[in-house]
């Protein structure tokens, strides 16, 4: 009995032994078939990438036997105008001499001297540019200290004053204004003014910055200048000439007639005749005895 049950143990370790061996060889023969058909993929696709490199390498000697030849033509080219050309002796003499010219030639000598007196005048112009600056800069108050000593020249009117945002106008000399805004942050303001009846919108009108206007009256102009700027409020004042348009006119026809009186009056002297006696003097009286 125990015979028989060994026996049958070993015809199944037996079988199992066989299984295993065949699904190793089963295995064995699918990957050899699986690496066959890869190796297959792989010499196709390197036989088609060296077909399009060799085409490739055709197309390129074909382009670069065309550059050649066409390097080789312009060579040629060259050579040949080379060789044709005449020798350059002259050219160092025709140009010093197309030189000398230019330099000697009146109209160089003309556009020269224009060129000069633009100079000049830009730097005029620059100089009275700078003197501009300058008077105006000393003409603008920044302080009522300042204030005091411009008006202390005599020449303009000045009008302080203290303005806070709103909507009615309020008379400085020969202007209202009307504060719109006030910036204290950038420092400006927007302001609206009345001048002869007429309604004039300012928009950022810097701190110490001159706005100038012309009133009727006057062919010099007014002048508004802002030298504070706080919420809502800004002070400042208004200058304007002391003498009017038409107060400067017949002061000047005054001057004219007074000075047309003294010349007609030393004519008419010069015009009285050489042989004419000059009135005697007169004799001064002797104080009783």
């Amino acid at each position: 009995m125990q015979e028989l049950v060994s026996v049958a143990g070993s015809i199944v370790r037996f079988r199992a032994v066989v299984a295993g061996l065949s699904a190793l060889v089963i295995a064995a023969g699918g990957y050899a078939f699986h690496e066959h058909n890869v190796s297959k993929q792989l010499t196709e696709q390197n036989s088609a990438v060296t077909s399009t490199l060799n085409a490739t390498r055709d197309q390129v000697n074909a382009l670069s036997t065309k550059l050649d030849a066409m390097t080789a033509e312009r060579a040629a080219d060259k050579a040949e105008k080379s060789t044709g050309a005449q020798p350059g002796v002259y050219r160092k003499p025709m140009v010093g001499a197309a030189t000398r010219h230019r330099i000697d030639d009146p109209r160089w000598k003309k556009m020269q001297g224009q060129l000069d007196d633009q100079a000049r005048q830009i730097d005029a112009n620059r100089q009275d540019l700078t003197s501009a600056r300058t008077e105006l800069q000393g003409s603008i108050a920044t302080t009522h200290e300042e204030l005091v000593m411009l008006e202390k020249k005599g020449e303009r009117s000045y009008y302080e004053f203290d303005l806070d945002k709103s909507k009615q106008f309020q008379r400085e000399g020969p202007v209202g204004v009307q504060l719109r805004k006030a910036n204290t942050k950038h420092e400006y303001a927007d302001l609206d003014m009345l001048i002869d009846d007429l309604r004039v919108s300012k928009k950022h009108v810097n701190i110490y910055e001159p706005m100038f206007f012309y009133p009727a009256d006057s062919k010099t102009p007014a002048e508004l200048v802002i030298n504070k700027i706080s919420k809502d409020h800004i002070h400042g004042y208004v200058s304007e000439p002391k003498y009017k348009g038409a107060e400067v006119e017949a002061k000047a026809t005054t001057s004219t007639s007074i000075e047309s009186g003294n010349a007609n009056d030393s004519q008419a002297a010069t015009a009285q005749p050489a042989t004419a006696k000059p009135s005697p003097a007169r004799q001064r009286l002797e104080p009783p005895k």
